[in-house]
């Protein structure tokens, strides 16, 4: 191997303007940027990016935003509290052309079950679940409940979506797990 295959790849100094509405706080995120190897850029027109504390400029460089929302149309956002190292990573990234989030528990749509509350099977719901663990089709199921098929498939969706299962066989081996059935 050759001495220069054995060395990692030099890190890209890059030009990077600070912003931030309190004089100490741009200080200290100066110096971070300092000991991350890049130079400070007095102006954002000759930056390669911009380090911003909360409110970011509207246009110029790309732009690390500290304490923004993670919905914002700037391509770095990061929690306020960011360390060192998640700054450098979020400017060479975003110099880069990578989009940098924090991460943060996701936001269901809507109020989704994460748990499955065994109180909202029925009784029906309860006896299709054990017709369908002894292997009955919608059809049989039907006929030994004296309902019709299309109620069977009715209370087969709402067994899936009530368990969190993506299949019939999930949802019986949620309901023997969950002791609903027995075999």
């Amino acid at each position: 191997m050759s001495e220069n295959a054995q060395r990692p790849a030099a890190r890209r100094v890059l030009r990077v303007a600070v912003t931030a509405d309190d004089p100490l706080r741009r200080t200290g995120l100066a110096a971070i940027v300092w000991n991350a190897g890049h130079v400070i850029s007095e102006s954002s027109d000759d930056a390669d990016v911009v380090l911003a504390d909360v409110r970011a400029p509207r246009s110029g460089p790309p732009t690390v935003t500290l304490g923004g929302d993670n919905d914002s149309d700037q391509p770095g956002v990061l929690p306020g509290d960011a360390s060192a190292e998640q700054i450098d990573a979020a400017i060479r990234a975003v110099a880069a052309g990578l989009v940098v989030r924090s991460a943060e528990a996701p936001r269901p749509a809507f109020d989704a079950m994460t748990e499955p509350d065994l109180n909202l099977l029925t009784p029906r719901e309860v006896e299709v679940l054990a017709a369908i663990g002894n292997g009955l089709s919608n059809k049989a199921v039907a006929r030994q409940l004296g309902i019709s098929q299309h109620t069977v498939k009715f209370h087969v969706e709402a067994l899936l979506r009530k368990l969190g299962a993506a299949s019939r066989a999930e949802a019986v081996h949620k309901g023997l797990r969950q002791r609903l059935i027995e075999m």
